[in-house]
């Protein structure tokens, strides 16, 4: 952890895992999220497990108590805003902030229109960067941000992306040191003019090798070469994608069906144990709805991921199912996806659609268009151990899905070398 007492203020990319929570602790911490489900499902999670903790060692703790504690050190950004803005002049108890999907912060354009319309807040005038920012400066002494970022996980509208923070700390926090990875270089972090600029300031330091940097996955712990696989299988590299694919699959297997009902038996012979599995889907996958899959049907993230195989709200029953939304920031041992023609390949190239009404629209905004290609990045890269994709046949009397809207996508994975169940 870089910031100690009396070095000033830093803004930082690190990837950690801890946070100090003895408020009397000079490095006292807040793990601060704009993921909902994910801060949802950590406080419920730590609360379980502090009662049962206390019960093990004969101490009765209620769930409520120990619930409120876990609040305290782990937040939803949004909340952590809210009391920034109810005094503009007191720091945060916290001297460290963990900043968890940094790139998902939003821009000056989104949190002004919010602040405006959904907190009474006419003048407000900075992006959710510099607002956070300008929270931790209230510090006399010194402060930290550590900005977690990850690579094109940018799913919804108003996401920022790395150069806000970037932008803040250069127009309105010049004091603020900032140490940054000589590793975002990937195109999928989108810093390129940000690393650019970043060499012209004397406030910033490049910390070479991995010191800041998460070169290999953790989430897939059977390969570290998922991700790149998915990143190639989404950007068309076809003969890359084959390769990186022959490498992972005896470790990590990926198989593909038109059969729902096989995709949930492929995870259920698989999983061992209570090892968790369960069905995924875009945000945007309307017309798997005959197949009793309804993204419309609000899932209770904290009860899929959490709950045990006696309760059919959990995952293991595959009845509900979770979207990029709800997903993103966790993972399950197996994951079954049903992949809908929102996001279809054809003629070389994917296209992006979106279900209106009673038929598909084309999406051209290339904003939209990278949101779409990201929420499938997230969902393809939730699996630790394996996955099946399920493609459906469609329906040639249905026009809302005709066999035509999925066969090039089920062609383009068998030519990747993906294997029929």
């Amino acid at each position: 952890m870089t910031g100690v007492p009396g070095a000033g203020k830093t803004l930082i990319g690190l990837n950690v895992a801890t946070t100090h929570i003895n408020p009397d602790d000079e490095l006292y911490s807040v793990f601060l999220s704009g993921n909902g489900p994910l801060v949802n499902i950590l406080q419920e999670a730590l609360a379980r497990d502090k009662v049962a903790r206390g019960k093990e060692a004969g101490e009765k703790i209620k769930k409520g108590a120990a619930k409120s504690e876990v609040k305290a050190f782990i937040q939803n950004v949004h909340h952590f805003r809210d009391d920034g803005l109810a005094d503009l002049n007191k720091a945060p108890a916290e001297h460290v902030a963990l900043f968890d999907e940094a790139q998902r912060a939003w821009t000056k354009d989104q949190t002004v229109k919010f602040m405006r319309e959904k907190k009474n807040q006419p003048n407000f005038d900075m992006s959710e960067p510099e607002f956070l920012i300008s929270c931790m400066d209230r510090h006399p002494d010194w402060a930290t941000i550590v900005c977690l970022v990850g690579g094109g996980q940018e799913i919804n509208t108003g996401e920022a992306g790395i150069g806000e923070w970037f932008d803040a700390v250069e127009n309105s926090f010049p004091d603020w040191k900032i140490y940054l990875s000589d590793r975002l270089t990937d195109s999928e972090y989108g810093a390129g003019e940000v690393i650019d600029r970043a060499k012209n300031n004397t406030m910033v330091k490049f910390i070479p090798d991995l010191h800041l940097h998460l070169q290999k996955s953790l989430r897939s712990f059977r390969s570290e070469k998922v991700s790149l696989f998915v990143k190639q299988l989404l950007d068309l590299e076809m003969e890359a994608a084959k390769e990186s694919f022959k490498t992972i699959n005896q470790n990590y297997p990926i198989v593909l069906t038109r059969d729902l009902n096989k995709a949930k038996e492929w995870v259920r012979i698989k999983a061992r144990g209570t090892e968790r599995y369960g069905m995924v889907v875009s945000s945007q996958a309307y017309r798997l709805k005959p197949y009793s899959i309804d993204v419309r049907v609000k899932t209770d993230p904290v009860h899929w991921f959490l709950n045990e195989k006696d309760d059919v709200r959990s995952s293991y029953y595959l009845e509900d199912v979770v979207t990029e939304f709800d997903v993103q920031g966790l993972e399950l041992d197996w994951v079954c996806m049903a992949w809908d023609a929102d996001f279809r390949f054809a003629e070389d190239k994917w296209e992006n659609w979106s279900f209106r009404g009673n038929k598909w629209q084309r999406i051209r905004k290339l904003e939209r268009q990278m949101y779409q290609k990201n929420a499938y990045r997230v969902l393809l890269t939730r699996a630790r151990q394996g996955m099946v994709l399920f493609v459906p046949e469609g329906e040639d009397d249905d026009y809302t899905r005709p066999k035509s809207y999925y066969d090039s996508t089920y062609q383009y994975l068998m030519d990747l070398g993906i294997r029929e169940l």
